[in-house]
């Protein structure tokens, strides 16, 4: 870990990662984020134990099963309620961020996992397919707070230079907590009968060590700043987080930032419609939110097995086909990752959206050949892998990580609201709507996600500027020729007029006019 201080060509301080940074990323990422991934490819493996569970206890309690079409929307509810509890969690993402920070929300959370993996963990013994269904709401709702609330953290105390690869951390833990699911389900593992109530509660295993150690790390020092006014613990959080880096520029920055806003106000979603000055980062966000989910990535991670079964591959050999789509998932995020700060966040989501869509057509074309050509059904697995590397190098985690980006501080949590209810209402849909889809429209209902992937790709292409090393009022100042507004950049109040000084090479804030040089000079 570096200890000097990077300074770039335009005199600004550059960031260096520490080994606080990378602690706080990793625990809130495998406390919270991982837990998304592996929520929804959990219910893959043991898909047919749990409906032969569902049908005895209906026969147990009427004296008669059902039907395979109800079984299926009764499994199909199952499967896509864990959406409507991630949509639920989102909506409160701005009250809980504003009241109890961004730390504090993820910690208070970790409650919901707990009281979920208990109703999943005894539902057999309960015969209560009900506990079922209520764990994966309350699951969800866990997930749609982790999963604006992590980004939004690692965002605002990563330095800019390292917010892409710190950004994109989540989204590898998503790809992890697949492949963890996929890797469990095997027949080996947790994949026998008697096993599945076990494999859906070990949910409580990560919230718990994040829970033991994420609370001896310091909040956001944006809004330690901005929203709490506590100086003191902002030097404190940013010496924490780096060191010896230059605490003077730091919070020069982030008072830039406060300058620029109307408000130090946390915004309602309704003011952020009304608001001219981030109309194209709004339709940004709703655009690249809703096309992560309407992409078809859900289908394919909710239904793998069915969609290798269609494809011809033989019953035995399925699980460990999902498993290598596993590791393949985990590689694409890791290439995001360590690309990003390099490449930006344009080439990974044009180039993953786009080749998303090709793979969606290629499917297609494979499904209808196959009946005729052999080999296409290895074509269509290479396809279904072709679909998740392409969403794991960048759609993964980039329109998480451009939510935090193209809004400051006042916005942020209204944006994340949009963002979320957008990606969980999409991800219910898909959810449900699928097996339906593929029944009536068979292969050609991947021709859907191909067109929706292929717009998203040119709406990045045409619409959204390069963010890479940007700050958060550099990004705004590049939205407003397009939003035809001039950025706000009012006088801090009495109460926000800090000065700075160089003390035993750190910077010291101290109240008053010590420093009456004008901010915005770098």
């Amino acid at each position: 870990m570096a200890e000097e201080v990077l300074i770039e060509p335009n005199g600004k301080s550059r960031g260096h990662l520490t080994s606080s940074l990378l602690a706080v990323a990793f625990l809130s990422s495998f406390g919270s984020s991982m837990l998304y991934g592996y929520n929804l490819a959990v219910v893959n493996s043991p898909a047919e134990y749990i409906k032969d569970f569902y049908n005895q206890t209906i026969v147990r309690r009427n004296g008669s099963g059902v039907d395979k079409e109800t079984l299926t929307l009764i499994y199909s509810v199952t499967v896509s309620i864990f959406a409507i509890g991630g949509l639920v969690g989102s909506l409160t993402v701005g009250i809980q961020v504003t009241r109890f920070g961004r730390r504090g929300t993820l910690v208070h959370s970790t409650v919901l996992v707990f009281i979920a993996g208990v109703l999943m963990g005894f539902s057999r013994l309960c015969g209560s397919p009900e506990m079922i269904i209520v764990g994966r709401f309350i699951i969800g709702i866990h997930s749609g707070i982790s999963l604006s609330v992590v980004p939004m953290y690692l965002g605002e105390i990563a330095p800019k230079n390292l917010r892409g690869f710190l950004g994109l951390v989540p989204s590898i833990f998503i790809c992890i907590g697949v492949f963890i699911a996929q890797i469990l389900g095997l027949h080996e593992i947790l994949g026998k009968e008697e096993h599945w109530p076990l494999f859906l509660s070990l949910v409580v295993v990560p919230p718990f060590i994040q829970l033991m150690l994420l609370p001896w790390f310091p909040e956001s020092p944006r809004y330690l700043l901005m929203e709490k006014q506590n100086i003191h613990a902002t030097i404190t959080a940013l010496k924490w987080y780096s060191p010896k880096s230059n605490i003077q520029a730091e919070v020069e920055e982030m008072q830039e930032e406060q300058r620029s806003l109307s408000s130090v106000e946390t915004v309602s979603v309704l003011q952020l419609f009304r608001d001219p000055s981030v109309r194209w980062q709004l339709v940004t966000v709703l655009v690249v939110n809703a096309g992560m989910q309407l992409s078809g990535i859900d289908a394919i991670w909710f239904y793998t097995n069915a969609i290798f079964e269609n494809a011809g591959i033989p019953a035995h050999q399925i699980q460990y086909t999902t498993v290598g789509t596993g590791a393949i998932e985990v590689i694409a995020g890791l290439i995001g990752c360590f690309t990003i700060e390099r490449v930006g966040r344009r080439p990974l989501m044009i180039g993953g959206f786009s080749f998303m869509g090709v793979c969606c057509a290629g499917i297609t074309f494979s499904l209808l050949l196959q009946a005729h050509v052999s080999f296409m059904r290895y074509v269509s697995v290479a396809c279904v892998v072709g679909i998740i590397a392409g969403f794991c190098i960048g759609p993964a985690g980039v329109p998480f990580l451009m939510t935090g980006e193209l809004f400051k501080q006042s916005h942020r949590p209204s944006a994340y609201i949009v963002g979320g209810f957008l990606n969980w209402i999409s991800n219910f849909t898909v959810g449900f709507v699928f097996p339906f889809l593929q029944m009536s429209a068979g292969a050609f209902c991947y021709l859907v996600f191909c067109g929706v992937c292929v717009g998203v790709a040119a709406y990045v292409f045409f619409i959204i500027p390069e963010t890479k090393n940007k700050t958060f009022v550099e990004i705004s100042q590049m939205f407003a020729s397009r939003n035809a507004c001039e950025i706000e950049n009012q006088p801090l109040g009495i109460t926000d007029q800090l000065g700075l000084k160089k003390m035993n090479g750190y910077g010291a804030l101290v109240p008053g006019d010590v420093d009456k040089v004008d901010r915005t000079e770098k």
